[in-house]
């Protein structure tokens, strides 16, 4: 499965370490991550990576295999 994953806000490089299995695309106001989600464990995860670096998701969705 592939995720894209939109963030509130403009990631820096160094917060997108804590990534390493997502790309990065900075958009004005947002950041696009997008990459593999393996099972709902790794999705859930990622979810708390963000929330335990402060970072707010506004859209997440699974992209047409």
């Amino acid at each position: 499965m592939r995720y894209e994953i939109r963030v509130d806000g403009q990631m820096s490089e160094a917060l997108s370490r804590a990534f390493p299995e997502l790309d990065r695309l900075v958009l004005a106001g947002e950041t696009v991550l997008v990459g593999p989600v393996v099972d709902e464990a790794h999705l859930y995860g990622l979810l708390a990576r963000f929330q335990s670096l402060g970072l707010s998701v506004v859209e997440m969705h699974r992209l047409p295999e």
